[in-house]
């Protein structure tokens, strides 16, 4: 078991990496920092010495080295913007993006338990067939459009949220709803088709033969043996979730590391956008090896597998 979580460590570490040097190199062909943080009518000895004052004068391969050092001490750099330790402004934003993608998961996923398990358990019911419609049109619906969509009809028009920002939790309200509605979609339909076979299968019959009430039968036995498809969507899920808070923290003025890595690009902040991009790189890294251990807890075949792998 140690042996495959090493691996999957080592794996999605090299992926880190790899990506790490991808953005590096990237940002430095959207052009000349200079251009955008000296007046335009600064002389071109002016520039010179801002780029050395930066280190970009330097071939790129130099600037990556001193940077990778700079990490292996703790330093990522400073925000050209704001001053600051580009990790310290990143970890100051990333909490927000966490609490975004953490309370949409969740309540994505209660609510597709509940009603999946409760459709699966009697299919072609009421029930099930307006679940189906509900967890469909969720599923398809963009999330830039629904947030439009509930700003002006629940923000603007009814005067029940705020339109943007943070504050009590009337301010996650429409950002919640938003971020969960595609996870919504998708794990209710997972959680119907794994409950549909798990009802099926022959300890159901012996469960109610020994009379059991139906709520224990549906949400304790048969759920039970129907988490392995349902903590794999939502693990993927999970990691979809962190990147795509993104466009939710844009649209409700959301002060997370998404705004913060769209403010950052347009202003050619390089060590924002890298250390964005390694924070948030080494938290998907950790909920994946987080999933894997659940899951390998779930099934034991796992277990067994990366024992005699």
């Amino acid at each position: 078991m140690i042996r495959y979580i090493t691996q999957r460590a080592l794996l999605g570490f090299a992926t880190l990496i790899g990506v790490v040097l991808l953005v590096f190199v990237a940002v430095r062909l959207t052009g000349d920092p200079a251009m955008l943080y000296l007046p335009l009518d600064a002389s071109q000895e002016a520039r010179d010495h801002f780029s050395a004052q930066h280190g970009f004068d330097d071939p790129i391969p130099v600037q990556l080295l001193a940077y990778v050092a700079g990490i292996l001490h703790g330093d990522f750099g400073v925000s050209l913007r704001r001053s600051e330790p580009a990790l310290q402004v990143v970890l100051q934003h990333y909490p927000n993006t966490l609490l975004l993608a953490f309370l949409g998961l969740a309540g994505a996923l209660v609510l597709a338990v509940v009603l999946g398990a409760a459709s699966g358990a009697k299919p072609m019911s009421r029930l099930d067939r307006g679940t189906g419609v509900v967890s469909l049109a969720c599923a398809s619906i963009p999330d830039f459009w629904l947030a439009l969509v509930l700003i002006f009809g629940l923000a603007v028009r009814g005067g029940l949220f705020p339109t943007s920002g943070t504050g009590g939790p009337e301010y996650w309200v429409l950002p919640v709803v938003t971020i969960m509605a595609r996870p919504f979609g998708l794990l209710t339909q997972v959680v119907r088709g794994a409950m549909v076979d798990a009802m099926a299968a022959p300890y159901i019959a012996t469960g109610r033969s020994k009379g059991l009430p139906e709520r224990r039968v549906v949400f304790v036995h048969a759920l039970r043996n129907a988490w392995l498809p349902i903590v794999t969507v939502a693990g993927d899920l999970a990691v979809s979730l962190v990147n795509g808070a993104i466009v939710v923290e844009s649209v409700f003025g959301i002060p997370g590391v998404g705004r913060l890595l769209i403010d950052a690009v347009y202003q050619r902040d390089f060590a924002i956008v890298q250390a964005v991009i390694i924070v948030t790189g080494t938290t998907i890294i950790l909920l994946n090896l987080a999933i894997d251990l659940l899951y390998a807890r779930i099934n034991p075949r796992i277990r067994v597998e990366a024992r005699f792998a």
